[in-house]
Formats: C-alpha cells, sequence, structure tokens
C-alpha cells in the first residue's frame, strides 16, 4: 500500500517536535558542565553543590527554532539578572555563555529544540552557608526536546483548575527571580495532577490570579488583552512580554490588571504562554465552560503570530 502524502501542516508538527536532524540522533548527547563538554551519562556534579542540596541557584530555559535561538538576549540578561538578586557571580561574561551555548548546541547536532541554562552556588559543605561554597559557581548547559504538553491539547485548548497552594509572596522569594527552588510550583503540579489536570492556577497572597505553575495566563473579553500584574506575584515572562507586544503591534486593546477568578470564568478567551508551553489555549477552568469552549480568534491570531516572530527574533548559528 502506498505510503500517504503529509500534509504540510503535518510536516509542521514534526518539525516543531523534533530537535534534531537524522544524523544528529545516533549521537551521544553532550552536556556542558564546567567548560567541558561531557557525555549525559558523565555529566556529573558534586554531591555537595548547593543548587542539588538546598535549590541555591538560578536557571533559565530557552526555545530553539530552525537554528534560531529565540529571544536570546532577553534570556540572557533575566539569568544574570536572577543571579545578581541571588547574590551569586555568574563566572564567565554573557558572551562566553552564549559561545558555550551555541557550541553546545552544535556538538548535539539541535536545529530545533531546547536549552536549559543552570547556574548553582557551587559545591560547598552541609550548612547553609554560601561562603563555604568556596569554588567558582557550576555552570550547567543541556540541549534537548522538551515537549510540555500533547499537541492535540494546542487545537482543543486545556482544562486547568486554581489549586490551594498560593504563588510565594515578593518579600519571601520574589517570582522574578528563576531559582533552582520550584517547590512552590511543583506543590501546585501535584495537585492539578491530582485533580486530572495538565496545568494549575495558583492565586497570590491577597487571592487574585498570579500564574500557573510553569505559564502565564491571559484573558480575552470584549476584545480586550488582559494578564495578571507583575506586581500579583507572576513571573515577568518573555513569552509574555512577546505576546504583549504582538498584540500592540496588531492594535489589539492589552493591559496588565488585577484579575479574580470571576474574571476568568466570564472571559471570552483563555490562553497561557511560556517558553515551553508557547502559546496553549484553555476552554474549562474550574470546571466552567470558557465562553463556548472553543480557543478564540485572538488567540489564533496571536499564535500565528508568535509562530512567524519566533522565525526572526533572535540569534543565528
Amino acid at each position: 500500500m502506498a505510503k500517504k502524502k503529509k500534509t504540510g501542516k503535518a510536516k509542521a508538527r514534526i518539525i516543531r517536535h523534533r530537535s534534531r536532524a537524522k544524523a544528529g540522533e545516533t549521537l551521544t548527547q553532550k552536556v556542558y558542565i564546567n567548560g567541558k563538554l561531557l557525555e549525559k551519562d558523565n555529566a556529573k556534579i558534586s554531591i555537595f553543590d548547593h543548587g542539588l542540596l538546598y535549590g541555591d541557584g538560578v536557571f533559565e530555559g530557552i526555545r530553539v527554532y530552525d537554528r534560531l535561538i529565540f529571544k536570546l538576549k532577553e534570556h540572557i540578561d533575566r539569568l544574570y539578572a536572577s543571579a545578581q538578586a541571588i547574590m551569586l557571580t555568574i563566572p564567565m561574561g554573557k558572551r562566553q555563555l552564549v559561545d558555550a551555548m551555541i557550541k553546545t548546541l552544535k556538538t548535539n547536532n539541535i536545529k530545533s529544540g531546547y536549552i536549559r541554562a543552570i547556574v548553582t552556588r557551587g559545591a560547598g559543605d552541609l550548612g547553609l552557608d554560601p561562603r563555604k561554597c568556596r569554588d567558582n559557581a557550576t555552570v550547567v548547559i543541556i540541549t534537548d526536546n522538551v515537549t510540555l504538553y500533547p499537541e492535540k491539547l494546542y487545537k482543543d485548548g486545556l482544562s486547568i483548575v486554581t489549586v490551594p497552594t498560593r504563588r510565594n509572596i515578593p518579600e519571601a522569594i520574589n517570582s522574578q527571580i528563576k531559582s533552582l527552588n520550584y517547590l512552590n510550583n511543583i506543590l501546585a503540579k501535584i495537585e492539578a495532577i491530582n485533580a486530572g489536570v495538565e496545568e494549575a492556577i495558583m492565586l497570590n497572597q491577597d487571592g487574585f490570579i498570579s500564574e500557573c505553575t510553569g505559564d502565564n495566563i491571559f484573558i480575552v473579553k470584549n476584545q480586550r488583552l488582559a494578564t495578571p500584574s507583575v506586581y500579583c506575584g507572576v513571573l515577568n515572562g518573555i513569552t509574555r512580554g512577546s505576546v504583549i507586544d504582538l498584540a500592540n503591534k496588531a492594535k489589539i486593546a492589552c493591559g496588565e490588571e488585577v484579575l479574580t477568578r470571576y474574571d476568568l470564568y466570564n472571559a471570552d478567551e483563555c490562553f497561557l504562554t511560556g517558553t515551553a508551553a508557547e502559546i496553549i489555549p484553555v476552554v474549562k477552568i474550574d470546571g466552567r465552560i470558557i465562553s463556548i469552549g472553543k480557543p478564540g480568534p485572538i488567540t489564533a491570531r496571536l499564535t500565528r503570530d508568535f509562530q512567524l516572530l519566533t522565525k526572526v527574533d533572535g540569534v543565528r548559528y
């Protein structure tokens, strides 16, 4: 029987979720650690590293589309800002770090995929004291695939729930810091899993909408786009910022607001954004069907515009 020819849409899905060319799939994956490219099975750090012992470190997740590292400058700047906030010195300059990322991508023959850049406080002792981490910080770069949600959900939309776990208050751990301590998010993720859904909405200490466990959230009401303000405890996500810019260029009214669950339940559209998630529609929240229960036109428009942006905004290698 003759094989059915793939449609352009099917080909696009394959390109989107495959990070390596065929020639690269036989290669042993290499991981960058402190200036060395090591085979994955030999990529090890000290068990006394404070990133492991205490989550003392920072990270960034970065998308790669057809050899373009999307929004690289913004991600690098945020990584260094997170490190500055926790008094962690990254032992290399921004240009050096970018060069190390590109070298790792090329070594692993990755055309489209995901970069995880991690910087820990380094090896110390079993105490909390960061002064005991006498060596330089540990720098790790992993390049691989990432698939956060099944493809079907991008077409049909997510069902999500609000969970009891509240978002960390800024006075404790500021949400602008992308630290290695994600326990707050993980606890909320567990509650989502227990509820039988893929993602959870987290409220801030005042009961207003903050963000999801790994994504920012947007709603559309009366042709106007809204997302929780940064001071509501959200990470100022890079994809979030891209969507706001795209909305402004498309003359779609957009603002950062204080939102409640009532606002979400009565939205015309809802979607989530994130580096790994990209843009994914939401069609049900806490058992309430959002509008007609299908992804809306503004979500579709912004998704198309975002896909075009990923082809041009970044650094090629």
